[in-house]
């Protein structure tokens, strides 16, 4: 079938991104799904950091490539073997299949999955397939590669049956969305990783949309949540959401509040050496960011023996999606967890590179492309 999507078309592109445009919004062809496959209407996709790390060559991988791995949709065809999801589902599309047969899902989401961490650095679907398709400048086929097993920067998508989680009507595609990436991540890194105890408080370094998906859940569990960024609005946004306080790096470490729980969402290596130091002994330092492969971050072995530290990464904030998604649900539906205010903006595909630019700038959450509103890509209000 006939889709559009925005494909990306080489990886370390020179910002600004909206001189550069790495990306080119046009007509692609779409197989059907394959067995154990769906192929699903994209109804919002989130930008993510894991995008923008795509298209500046922090992270490599093979192009052309058609991004956005954040997003919900409709599913409107289902492959042979698939039997627990039907046309008309909603479903939450999340970048990490899950097997749930190999050693990675094993540990209950500590690790990841190995088939499908291999599919993504290939850009394939599970099982080693490519469903999208165009003519080059010459008029030849040629294969683009999926970005994370889900490529949702497109009207359409087909993923494998274990990268989506259904999740009911009464959820709005924007709310959906961010269980996918944002929400898993930021609320993983608290529920699954951190594990902070009744009481206990948590500080989150990095109010991005993963960082300040972090704070809503820990608020949302009843904790006191202390928010760091150099930021001033995030900081704004931070209390209205429920922190207690909410500091810039430098005053936070020149007043030396500490928590059991530290979270590091920015990541970047400073922001990680803040973590560290905003940890009470006995403490948990949880980095979920994804610097730069050549980052580097001085840690002080005797500080993590002396103090009894534990420092603890956690990718895509160690969930099983089929099992995190649902509780994330039921606290947004009953009121305790404001998803909705993770949205910065709402953009079109053909804003994709301006996009990257205000994420690298550092003043976004999460701009979501939103399809059904955007059938001729014109930009609508923030």
């Amino acid at each position: 079938m006939k889709i559009i999507g925005a494909v990306l078309e080489r990886s370390g592109a020179p910002a600004p991104f909206a001189e550069s445009r790495p990306f080119t919004v046009g007509e692609l062809e779409l197989d059907a799904p394959g067995p154990g496959e769906l192929l699903v209407r994209i109804e919002a996709a989130g930008v993510c950091h894991s995008d923008l790390s795509v298209v500046d060559g922090n992270r490599v991988r093979p192009t052309p490539m058609l991004l956005g791995h954040e997003a919900a949709g409709i599913v409107e065809e289902i492959g042979e073997g698939v039997t627990d999801v039907a046309p008309g589902d909603r479903v939450v599309m999340t970048f990490l299949p899950r097997c749930g047969e190999c050693d990675g899902c094993r540990t209950d989401g500590r690790l990841p999955c190995t088939p499908g961490t291999a599919a993504n650095n290939a850009g394939t679907l599970v099982g080693g397939g490519i469903r999208i398709h165009r003519a080059d400048a010459d008029g030849r086929a040629e294969d683009v590669r999926h970005h994370l097993g889900v490529s949702a920067f497109a009207t359409h998508a087909v993923v494998s049956r274990t990268s989506v989680v259904p999740v009911d009507a009464d959820v709005p595609p924007e709310i959906a969305a961010l269980l996918g990436c944002a929400v898993l991540t930021g609320g993983g890194a608290v529920l699954n990783a951190g594990r902070p105890a009744p009481g206990d408080r948590v500080i989150v370094v990095g109010l991005g949309g993963v960082g300040m998906a972090a704070l809503l859940v820990a608020v949302a569990l009843g904790h006191e949540v202390v928010g760091i960024d150099a930021v001033d609005a995030k900081l704004d946004l931070a209390r209205e959401l429920g922190a207690v306080e909410a500091l810039s790096p430098t005053d936070a470490t020149d007043r030396g509040i500490r928590a059991p729980v530290v979270i590091e969402a920015a990541g970047a290596a400073r922001a990680f050496e803040t973590a560290l130091a905003l940890t009470a002994p006995g403490g948990t330092t949880v980095t979920v960011g994804l610097p730069a492969p050549d980052a580097r971050a001085s840690v002080s072995p005797l500080l993590l023996t002396a103090e009894a530290r534990t420092v603890i990464g956690s990718y895509l904030g160690s969930a099983v999606p089929g099992r995190d998604i649902p509780r994330y649900v039921e606290l947004w539906r009953t009121g305790r967890l404001p998803l909705e205010r993770l949205v910065s903006s709402r953009i079109s595909l053909d804003d994709l590179d301006e996009a990257m630019d205000r994420l690298a700038a550092g003043g976004e959450l999460r701009q979501l492309v939103l399809f059904d509103q955007l059938r001729t890509f014109e930009r609508t209000p923030t």
